[in-house]
Formats: structure tokens, C-alpha cells, sequence
């Protein structure tokens, strides 16, 4: 019998051998990075809710996540954090799109400034950008010009310092403004400001514009770092609720993060320096039985970050870390239990601040 293209091809190329027969905590679809991070690389981390779990890998294997915005030293860690200091690189809050991350850059060095770029209620200010990034908003529109002002200049710092930036790409969908096209990271009148269907309006991206909008972020990045490295990632965080009255919440989540899957591909196949890490893979491929999720079906579980973060660790700074050893699966406990309890106390710990949760705090 003459050969055929697959039978040379090595193992992680073929389900049976890659998944099927291989541990659940043993899976490791990152298979070649393009680049490594040495221990002294300055990581940078944006994105998603998911895109929080970076820097707390990167300080467990001891090397240099970048914070670029600092809280008081004199403040607490418990105080600084509710004030989103170090969650991620700067103090961005969510940033779901590629198109925010795009607007970010340009709005940080003085290339676009929004019609709309601050909200009053009751006399607290709010920034549309990062609504909830100043707990009970701020005191005066001083108060916020000046917080903004220090987060654009540390935002600038951090961009022309950083070696690697990790992008977690979360929706398609979005709320922009009909102004100019500045887009929110939630929809006014959620969390701060006033809804205007005359002033608002609904946009779900498409490939073709995430492609453009990371392929502009890159090219305007490496205008200020020419060297620097782009690791782009999904969030496997479905979405808390669709704009789209006529679809269904699951068929919306699925198109939002296959756009975002190809999307990333796309520029990560075509540009040098840019790679793909498959997170999104990692916890949606139900090759773990679904306790990657929890019982929200929503939340990613302390078992599936920790499996992303080891292949994280693998793939990018050769650190080798055995994942645990498989267990039957326990019974599940009656309610009122004590590890009824704790699963729920585990489930506490691994939530992350998400600025989409608001769309529905029921």
C-alpha cells in the first residue's frame, strides 16, 4: 500500500493519542511557541476577566509580571486590590475587545479622545472606559482628570518597557457611541451613565474587524517597541447575557468566541512575534467531564487554572510542573455538607473581578 500524509505525523496530531488516551490533567494542546519568556521579560496582562489568573502564574514561578500602576505603599493589599490596583498590568479593568484595547493605546499617547469621557451622577464621576475601576466612583471631575492622567502616563511607561503582551480577547459584542465610535466596556446605564438608543448603539464584531483592530494595536505597539512579543488568547468565559433579542445566549457565546478563536489565528499565523496560547481549548474541550466549570456553568474552576497555567508554564518558560494525580471522582455530598461547603468557598476564591457580571447581578 503506498503512504499517506499521516502516518508520519507525531502524536499530538491524532485525538486518540493526544486526548483520548491521556489523562485529563495531562492535555497539553500548546504544542510549539514561537518564543519564550525568560525570567526577566516584563509581562504585560490585559484582556478579560480571564486575563487576572497571568500575573498570579507569573509571581508563582517567580518571574516578572509587570505592574505598571501601583497602589500607595502604605495601603493594604486587601485595600489596593479592591481598588483594582495590580489585577492586571495597569489598571485598565476589563478590556474586552480588540477594538478597546486599540482605542486604549491611541487614547494613552493623545490620538483619540471621546465625546463622551466622563459620566456624572449625584456628584460622583465616572469613567465610561473603566466604570468600575474606582469603587463608588470619583469625588470630583478633578479628582478623575488626574487619576486618568496617571494611568495613560503609566500605560505609555508600560507599553514602551514591556517585553511580552498578553492579550485575552473576551466578546464581540459591544456598545459604542455614535458620536465618534468610542466603544464602552459595558453598555451606559449598567454601571454609570445614562442609555440613549440616540446616542448608543449596539455593534457585534466580525472576523475581519478583530483581525484589523489587533493587526492596527500591533503595528502602533511596535511604533514604540520595536521589539516586543504578543501572546493572544480566548477567554473560555461564556457570556453573562446577549444584546441580541432574536438569539439565544449559548448560540451568541458560541459565535462570539469562535469569531474571536479565528480571528486570533489569523493574526497570530501572519505576523512574526505573535503567538497563540489555547486556553479557550484547554477549558472547553471537555476532555476534564465538565469540572473545568462550576456550577454556574459559567465560572472557571481553581482544576482548570491551574491546568491552563501549567501548560502556560511549559510552553512559554520551559517549567515543567506534574500536573496532580488522577482520583476517582467523589460522590457528590448532600447538601449541608462540610465539602459541600468548601466546594462553594473554592468556587469564592477562584471569582475574579468582571465588569460583564453587572449586566446580570440577579
Amino acid at each position: 500500500m503506498s503512504g499517506n500524509p499521516y502516518q508520519n505525523l507525531p502524536d499530538h496530531a491524532f485525538w486518540r493519542r493526544a486526548v483520548a488516551q491521556v489523562a485529563p490533567g495531562a492535555v497539553d494542546p500548546a504544542v510549539q511557541a514561537p518564543f519564550m519568556i525568560a525570567p526577566g521579560d516584563a509581562v504585560f496582562a490585559a484582556g478579560s476577566c480571564f486575563a487576572q489568573h497571568i500575573g498570579p502564574m507569573l509571581r508563582a514561578i517567580q518571574f516578572n509580571f509587570l505592574v505598571a500602576e501601583a497602589a500607595h505603599p502604605l495601603a493594604s493589599a486587601a485595600l489596593a486590590h479592591s481598588f483594582n490596583y495590580a489585577v492586571f498590568s495597569a489598571r485598565t479593568g476589563n478590556i474586552y475587545t480588540a477594538r478597546q484595547l486599540l482605542q486604549l493605546f491611541r487614547r494613552a499617547y493623545g490620538n483619540f479622545s471621546p465625546a463622551e469621557d466622563v459620566w456624572e451622577t449625584d456628584g460622583q464621576f465616572i469613567d465610561p472606559f473603566r466604570p468600575q475601576i474606582q469603587p463608588g466612583g470619583f469625588l470630583s471631575r478633578r479628582e478623575f482628570e488626574i487619576d486618568r492622567a496617571r494611568h495613560f502616563a503609566a500605560l505609555r511607561r508600560a507599553f514602551e518597557t514591556l517585553d511580552v503582551l498578553v492579550f485575552t480577547l473576551g466578546l464581540t459584542e459591544a456598545w459604542r457611541s455614535r458620536a465618534d465610535g468610542a466603544v464602552f466596556p459595558l453598555c451606559p446605564g449598567v454601571a454609570g451613565g445614562t442609555f440613549d438608543a440616540a446616542r448608543h448603539e449596539f455593534h457585534n464584531f466580525t472576523v475581519a474587524e478583530v483581525v484589523e483592530d489587533l493587526n492596527c494595536f500591533i503595528d502602533e505597539l511596535r511604533g514604540v517597541n520595536h521589539g516586543c512579543r504578543v501572546i493572544l488568547t480566548v477567554s473560555p468565559v461564556p457570556l453573562v447575557a446577549t444584546a441580541r433579542a432574536d438569539t439565544h445566549v449559548l448560540a451568541a457565546t458560541i459565535y462570539s468566541k469562535s469569531v474571536l478563536r479565528v480571528a486570533a489565528e489569523m493574526v497570530a499565523q501572519g505576523r512574526p512575534g505573535v503567538a497563540y496560547f489555547p486556553s479557550y481549548e484547554i477549558i472547553t474541550g471537555r476532555f476534564d467531564g465538565g469540572s473545568y466549570f462550576a456550577g454556574d456553568r459559567r465560572s472557571v474552576t481553581g482544576v482548570g487554572v491551574a491546568h491552563v497555567m501549567r501548560v502556560f508554564a511549559r510552553c512559554y518558560a520551559n517549567i515543567v510542573v506534574a500536573p496532580p494525580p488522577e482520583a476517582p471522582p467523589p460522590e457528590t455530598p448532600p447538601p449541608g455538607t462540610r465539602s459541600e461547603a468548601y466546594m462553594h468557598q473554592m468556587e469564592d476564591l477562584m471569582r475574579v473581578h468582571c465588569d460583564e457580571v453587572a449586566l446580570d447581578p440577579g
